[in-house]
C-alpha cells in the first residue's frame, strides 16, 4: 500500500517538494525542451500538476478563488475535454513563456492556497489524494522524459552522478508454479486506488508458472546475438513493422562502442550490466524475446496473484500479454476526473510492478500502467511466464 498518505499538510508538502527537487538539477533550457511528441518538458510537468489542483480543487471549492493566470487553463490542460480546449501536446516545447521562475511562482501560489484548505479540514480530501498520486505519476514522467531529451544530446550529459552498485552474479532463472483456478483480482476498495484498478472481480486461470525475476541484460544480449532482430518468426506483425521501419537493433538507449554494448542512463553513458534487468524494451520486443525463449508474457491476472511471491518487482515495469480494457462492472467517475483513465482503454497493453523511477510507495499489486506496445521510452522490462500442462 502507498507509504504516502496524502490527507494532511505534511504529505502534501512532501509530494509537492519532491517534484521541485527532481527539477532542481536541470537548467531552464533543460526544462523547456521537448524531444518527441510523447514526452513533455519538465516545466510543463511542474505547471500541469499545479493546474490539476487549481482546476479540480481550488476553483470549484474555494469561494472567490481567482485563477493565478487565466491563460494557464489552456496551456497546461493535458487531455480533459470537459474542462475546455488545450494547447496541442506535440507543441509543448514551444511554450518558452511563462518561464521556469514564473511556473515556480505559480506552484508556490497554488500550494499556499491548498495548504489553507487542508489546514481548515476542507471536505476535498479525496480529490487532494487523487491529485497527489497524479503528481507522483508525473514525478516518474519527469525522469522518463528528461532521460529521452538528454539522450538526444551528442554530449550525453548526465542528469545525476552515477550511483554505486553492489557487484553480484546473475541468479539462475527460477520459476514458481501456480495451480490456477477461480481467482479474485482488482482493488478491494480499502485505501487509495485509481479507478481502473477495480472493481474486484473473478477470473479463471489455468495452471501456469512465473519467472522468479525479470529478464536481465545478459539474457537479452543472447537474443540479439542469435539474430533476434533479424528473424521475423519471433515477432508480431506490427512489431516486425517497427523493427524494419524504425531500425531497431537493440533496446532504446543501447549502442555499441568498440564492440561493447553501452547504455545511456540518467547518470550518462555506461557499459551494459548483464545482471541488471533489461529496460526500455517495447511490448513487441518483450513478446519477441518471450517467443524466442519458448515462453510467453504473463497475463495481468496471473501477474497480480503472483506478485507477492516472486522477486525483482519494482525494478522495471513488466509488460503483460493483457490489453488495457475495463474490468467487469467498471464505471467511470462523474465529471472531468472521469476522463483520467477510462478514455484510454484502447490499443494499449498493461504493465505491472513499477520501476526504479517510480516514487516509493506509489504502486500496489493492483496498479495498472498502460502504454502502446511500440512505446520504449518508459522503463519497460520483461518477466516470462509459461503454461503448465
Amino acid at each position: 500500500m502507498p507509504t504516502v498518505q496524502p490527507r494532511g499538510l505534511l504529505s502534501f508538502r512532501t509530494v509537492r517538494s519532491r517534484t521541485e527537487e527532481l527539477a532542481a538539477p536541470l537548467s531552464a533550457e533543460d526544462q523547456t525542451v521537448q524531444s518527441m511528441p510523447d514526452a513533455s518538458p519538465t516545466k510543463w510537468h511542474l505547471a500541469h500538476t499545479t493546474w490539476f489542483f487549481e482546476t479540480f480543487v481550488l476553483r470549484p471549492h474555494v469561494p472567490g478563488y481567482a485563477a493565478f493566470d487565466a491563460s494557464y487553463e489552456y496551456l497546461f490542460n493535458s487531455y480533459y475535454e470537459a474542462v475546455g480546449p488545450r494547447h496541442p501536446r506535440p507543441q509543448r516545447g514551444l511554450i518558452t513563456r511563462p518561464g521556469v521562475e514564473e511556473v515556480l511562482a505559480y506552484r508556490r501560489h497554488v500550494t499556499a492556497s491548498m495548504l489553507d484548505i487542508l489546514s481548515d479540514d476542507h471536505a476535498v480530501h479525496d480529490l487532494v489524494e487523487l491529485g497527489l498520486h497524479h503528481e507522483q505519476q508525473h514525478q516518474e514522467l519527469i525522469l522518463m522524459d528528461i532521460k529521452h531529451a538528454l539522450s538526444m544530446n551528442p554530449l550525453r550529459p548526465a542528469y545525476r552522478s552515477a550511483r554505486s552498485r553492489a557487484v553480484s552474479a546473475a541468479a539462475p532463472l527460477g520459476w514458481r508454479e501456480f495451480e490456477g483456478g477461480l481467482v479474485e483480482t482488482g482493488h478491494d476498495g480499502r485505501g487509495f486506488a485509481f479507478d481502473n484498478e477495480g472493481p474486484r472481480h473473478r477470473s479463471w486461470l489455468d495452471a501456469f508458472a512465473l519467472a522468479m525475476r525479470p529478464v536481465n541484460c545478459g539474457e537479452y544480449v543472447e537474443f540479439i546475438e542469435d539474430g533476434g532482430y533479424r528473424r521475423p518468426e519471433f515477432w508480431l506483425s506490427a512489431g516486425w513493422d517497427c523493427v524494419n521501419q524504425r531500425g531497431w537493433e537493440a533496446p532504446l538507449y543501447w549502442e555499441k562502442r568498440d564492440g561493447t554494448w553501452c547504455v545511456f542512463t540518467l547518470s550518462g553513458l555506461e557499459r551494459v550490466d548483464p545482471v541488471r534487468p533489461v529496460c526500455h524494451v517495447s511490448g513487441f520486443e518483450a513478446a519477441a524475446f518471450a517467443k524466442w525463449s519458448g515462453k510467453r508474457l504473463p497475463r495481468e491476472a496471473e501477474w497480480e496473484i503472483a506478485a507477492g511471491t516472486v522477486e525483482g518487482t519494482g525494478e522495471v515495469w513488466e509488460w503483460t500479454a493483457s490489453p488495457y480494457v475495463a474490468y467487469p462492472g467498471f464505471r467511470e467517475p462523474a465529471g472531468a476526473v472521469g476522463e483520467y483513465n477510462g478514455k484510454f482503454m484502447a490499443n494499449q497493453m498493461v504493465l505491472r510492478g513499477g520501476c526504479a523511477a517510480t516514487p516509493p510507495g506509489h504502486t500496489r499489486p493492483t496498479y495498472r500502467n498502460f502504454f502502446p506496445p511500440d512505446a520504449r521510452w518508459m522503463f519497460g522490462g520483461i518477466r516470462l511466464a509459461e503454461d503448465l500442462r
